[in-house]
């Protein structure tokens, strides 16, 4: 990459910075830190966290190897980037007896060269993701997924060290689009009527950036008129993910998939670059400074 300048913005143009170094600390807050995980027991903590959040928290049904090992975890995990925010002010024993700061959030990242490398993309089994890709040739997609935060830290902080985090992974890498799946909580698509109809009257991707769910996975998202949608309600019953990458920019694919094993309704986020809204650029920084360590 060198100091290949990044297209942020029409008409903005900044040079990468952090692409001239490789990155170790991302950002703090205080005690809380965000950056990548360094070793394969960082990525076993951060697997720990997401069980403990999707299968204890949440709705999420184990099969016995996931029970015995208490880990969330599939053959993704090994090609990702772990991205963790970790508490330092709550060291936790490691095996050694050396204390090790305690991972309180994290984000699975995929780029693109990387996935076509084994076999493609996580979200590719929901969404029809391919027929995108080929409309963006040339593009670099970054997947993200399995985002969780331990319950206490599910705060501005937090989430702001997580967002600042994929910023500054997003220049490093001079990566152009975002996608992944985000979820609401359930599998009666008629429950989340509401919720699902106001991301498809009022949400949906434009055209150049619109994809489908599989059409055997896809259910309808359009469950009530638009002018019966009582947008406000819609809102406060949208998981705070998902309001969060609206507020940013993003979009939603046609269509949404039930997924059984996770006890959750999956629909499409799709996040240019060239979208997320000058006043999150600045406030992050367009070098990804604001929370520099």
């Amino acid at each position: 990459m060198g100091s290949t300048p990044i297209n942020l913005l029409p008409g903005l143009s900044v040079p990468n910075p952090i692409a001239r170094r490789p990155v170790e600390t991302l950002g703090r807050i205080g005690p809380l830190e965000v950056r990548l995980a360094r070793s394969a027991g960082e990525v076993r903590q951060a697997q720990a966290l997401r069980y403990r959040v999707f299968y204890e928290e949440m709705a999420a049904v184990a099969d016995p190897a996931t029970l015995v090992s208490r880990r969330d975890r599939d053959a993704f995990d090994r090609i990702c980037d772990h991205l963790l925010v970790l508490d330092h002010d709550a060291p936790e024993p490691s095996r050694f007896g050396r204390p090790r700061p305690r991972i309180v959030g994290t984000y699975r990242l995929l780029r693109q060269d990387v996935a076509e490398a084994h076999g493609g993309f996580y979200t590719a089994g929901e969404f029809d993701i391919a027929t995108l890709l080929a409309r963006h040739r040339g593009a670099r997609f970054l997947e993200l997924g399995r985002s969780c935060v331990l319950k206490p830290y599910r705060n501005k902080r937090t989430v702001e060290l997580l967002w600042h985090g994929i910023w500054s992974y997003v220049l490093q890498h001079g990566m152009d689009v975002m996608i992944g799946c985000a979820s609401l909580e359930g599998t009666d698509p008629d429950r989340l009527a509401l919720p699902l109809s106001f991301l498809h009257h009022h949400a949906r991707a434009p055209e150049p950036w619109r994809v489908g769910a599989l059409p055997e996975r896809r259910v309808e998202m359009d469950r009530l008129p638009r002018d019966a949608v009582d947008a406000k309600a819609a809102l406060h019953a949208l998981p705070p993910l998902i309001k969060g990458y609206l507020r940013v920019g993003a979009s939603v694919g046609d269509g949404a998939v039930v997924d059984r094993q996770f006890g959750t309704t999956d629909v499409l986020i799709v996040l240019p670059v060239s979208a997320i809204a000058a006043r999150y650029v600045n406030y992050y920084g367009t070098d990804a400074s604001r929370h520099a360590a």
